[in-house]
């Protein structure tokens, strides 16, 4: 298996586990606010990092970063991204938003060609392509943009602002991988999302027994793992390899709701998720490029 193909395995498993925590607060109905659970993903989430690092008997000391503010505008980035589209699905149809967020590919491929320097060839775009039509069946089929209205043209440019900020996420998590261990980018990135959230969480905060709060907290493990996945594949290959694999979060996100809310999957989002497969397959056997091959063996580091 070259790293390109492993990479891919660890950022679809992510992208899977992300899937159930973008659904959580479908799951949590209006007993909680959306800022209130990923406040209490975060809070739980760096304590099970804290409990890795007493295990490992290490000390925090050996995870500090040369680059704290590096992670801080990481952080800040992704969690303003969030907001913006959840703010977006909140202000406009969710379809609509969501296909609006997927322009997070769009904008992430040239930002890894002029920042980087990463080379795209005719492969990567054939794998890109079919990615990027997968899931554009997936999103008709599900009537995105069936209903555009004015009103939905300020929560639309914002949704775009989001997908642009994630991107920028998304590059960063790149270079962090490279520059940091995987536990240290992930005791960072748990760490200034709850301070980034505690104030907006609190404003929104919803009072509900303990017991209710304990599926929610759990959301910090497996987003632990998560995180932990996908930074494994943003250190293995490109971006122009890894990128594209965020469009299974429709997938996952179909599957999701067959097996939970009884959403029946159309023909178009089946197809969709076939060529999504065929896309990521055609990413998967390109060469990796050396530097690459090289990260493969400092993984562990």
């Amino acid at each position: 298996m070259n790293s390109n193909a492993e990479a891919m395995i660890w950022v679809v498993l992510g992208t899977a586990l992300f899937s159930l925590i973008f659904a959580s607060g479908k799951f949590g109905g209006d007993s909680m606010s959306v800022l209130q659970i990923q406040f209490l993903r975060y809070i739980s989430g760096f304590t099970t990092l804290l409990a890795v690092v007493a295990v490992k008997r290490e000390g925090l000391r050996v995870y500090r970063s040369a680059r704290p503010f590096s992670h801080a505008m990481r952080a800040a980035f992704g969690v303003s991204g969030g907001f913006a589209l959840i703010y977006s699905s909140a202000a406009m149809p969710i379809v609509d938003a969501t296909a609006l967020g997927l322009l997070y590919v769009v904008f992430i491929i040239p930002l890894a060609v002029l920042v980087l320097k990463e080379t795209v060839t005719k492969q990567h775009m054939i794998g890109i392509t079919l990615s990027f039509a997968g899931a554009g069946f997936i999103m008709i089929s599900r009537g995105a943009f069936t209903q555009f209205e004015p009103a939905y043209l300020v929560p639309a440019a914002i949704a775009v602002l989001g997908a642009a900020l994630l991107a920028i996420e998304g590059l960063m998590i790149r270079v962090l991988s490279h520059a940091d261990r995987p536990l240290t980018v992930l005791l960072y990135v748990n760490a200034f999302g709850i301070l980034f959230l505690a104030v907006p969480a609190i404003l929104t905060w919803k009072t509900v027994p303990l017991p209710a709060m304990v599926p929610f907290l759990l959301l910090g493990p497996l987003a632990v793992a998560a995180q932990y996945c996908v930074v494994r594949g943003y250190r293995l290959a490109s971006l122009a390899i890894v990128g594209p694999v965020d469009y299974a979060w429709l997938v996952f996100a179909a599957l999701i709701g067959f097996l939970f809310f009884n959403e029946i999957p159309t023909a178009g989002v089946i197809a969709g998720a076939v060529v999504i497969a065929l896309g990521g397959v055609v990413l998967a056997v390109i060469k990796p490029e050396p530097d690459a091959a090289r990260a493969e063996d400092v993984q562990s580091s």
